[in-house]
């Protein structure tokens, strides 16, 4: 199939390369020149593994293009998959994806079937529908879908090979769409949901808010744990092997960050109480999450109750492992609130940068060992598998003070102990 997708951001550059490889032929268009440009020379602007790969075996079913008019000239399927960042008041930004529909219905010449693929709040997709009604475009000359993506940073290339499920939501019933659709996915082997627009919407809002309900709801058990001496990887452990429950999400830490699940549960929450529902969860898994990093700020003060003369090494800036995207990294806080308190970080990270604001009061080092030399505390706020087998009594030779904060709970306590390490947690008896 002839497919042109809009966006060569996280979503659409994925999007564009898993399809060319189960043997679309895709255009990828993006206004950045400059990125476009790179990626003609196969140089992929953010880390995601395998994806450059991907993209360098695909190149001949594979281009990209700030042409919008000429992408679309043979393109039967266009996928849309640009941002929809969160507004002050936590609703969703839905300008870049109005203007990306409105834009290619301008140049469309023959029916589209318009594939939504950017997370938008429920009836995003009903309202554009009706808005090029409204316009005066014709139901025959567009068939628009609900597609939401599921893919997580780290995985995303497996995600898109390897679904649990895809979902597609429609306006009305449509036989030759969802069989189009199929098409598109051909060599992808998962069970198709068919629902409307709403209930596909939905469908990504839900698991995204589950899922960051669970680690909130991890994370509030772990301050339980602090209170009565238990360890929160036991109780992990405990309810993980129930098989309604299960293990994922259920590492405690200093709480959930990235580009979806923060804005996701901001957005879902607004429109539910726009249509005069409180949802009671949603408000508490996010105040859990906001209020978790001090959990640990206040264990390290009880220890270091003046913190300003101290060498503080932070072990990752990504908001997870396997990324290097900053978005509302649960790390960047933290290196702000040590800020407030004075603190002077050294950071390391294998692909994340620290933002240009923090670099003017903080220092961000090539390697663990200039990151870890004369430090007094060393914090892992990223669970790099580099930072879960490095050589711990190296690093203890290296630092001037013994303290590690375990701020992913990823590391072994006992063994960090049994070096001669003090070791903070949350929740870790």
């Amino acid at each position: 199939m002839n497919v042109c997708v809009i966006g060569a951001g996280y979503v659409g550059l994925t999007t564009a390369a898993v399809l060319s490889d189960i043997g679309n032929h895709v255009i990828c268009v993006d206004l950045d020149m400059k990125k476009v440009e790179s990626l003609r020379k196969g140089s992929i602007p953010i880390f995601e593994p395998n994806l450059q790969e991907i993209v360098l075996k695909n190149k001949q079913r594979l281009s990209f293009t700030n042409d919008l008019g000429t992408a679309l000239e043979n393109a039967e399927m266009v996928i849309v998959a640009v941002g929809t960042p969160p507004l002050p008041d936590g609703s969703s930004n839905l300008s870049y994806l109005y203007s990306a529909v409105f834009s290619m219905m301008k140049y469309a010449t023959s029916h589209k079937i318009i594939m939504i693929k950017s997370t938008v709040p429920p009836g995003t997709n009903e309202a554009i529908y009706q808005s090029l009604i409204d316009q005066g475009y014709n139901s025959n000359q567009f068939t628009l879908v609900s597609n939401p993506e599921f893919l997580r940073e780290g995985s995303a290339v497996y995600d898109m090979l390897h679904p649990d499920r895809i979902v597609v939501g429609l306006h009305e019933e449509n036989p030759a769409i969802i069989q189009k659709v199929k098409e598109l996915y051909h060599g992808i082997h998962a069970p198709f949901i068919i629902t409307n627009y709403s209930g596909a919407e939905l469908i990504k809002y839900a698991s995204n808010a589950f899922l960051a309900t669970k680690i909130s709801f991890i994370n509030e058990m772990a301050r339980i744990c602090e209170m009565f001496g238990a360890d929160i990887t036991h109780i992990a452990e405990g309810i993980g092997s129930d098989a309604r429950i299960g293990y994922s999400f259920l590492q405690a830490g200093i709480g959930y960050g990235g580009s979806c699940f923060p804005k996701d549960l901001q957005s879902l929450s607004f429109v539910a109480k726009e249509k005069n529902i409180t949802p009671h969860i949603l408000d508490a898994t996010q105040k859990v999450n906001d209020t978790q990093m001090d959990f640990y700020v206040n264990k390290i003060m009880d220890v270091f109750p003046d913190l300003s003369s101290l060498k503080i090494a932070m072990l990752g800036i990504a908001f997870k492992a396997d990324t290097d995207d900053i978005r509302e990294s649960r790390a960047i806080e933290f290196i702000k609130k040590l800020n407030q308190l004075g603190c002077t970080v050294h950071a390391y990270d294998p692909k994340a940068q620290l933002p240009n604001e923090l670099t003017v009061d903080n220092q961000q080092h090539p390697n663990l060992q200039d990151t870890l030399k004369d430090a007094d505390i060393t914090i892992v706020a990223t669970g790099w598998k580099e930072f879960l087998t490095m050589d711990w009594m190296q690093a203890k030779q290296l630092m001037r003070g013994n303290t590690i904060v375990d701020a992913r709970n990823c590391l072994d306590k006992d063994l960090l102990e049994s070096y001669g390490f003090q070791y903070i947690g949350v929740g870790r008896g």
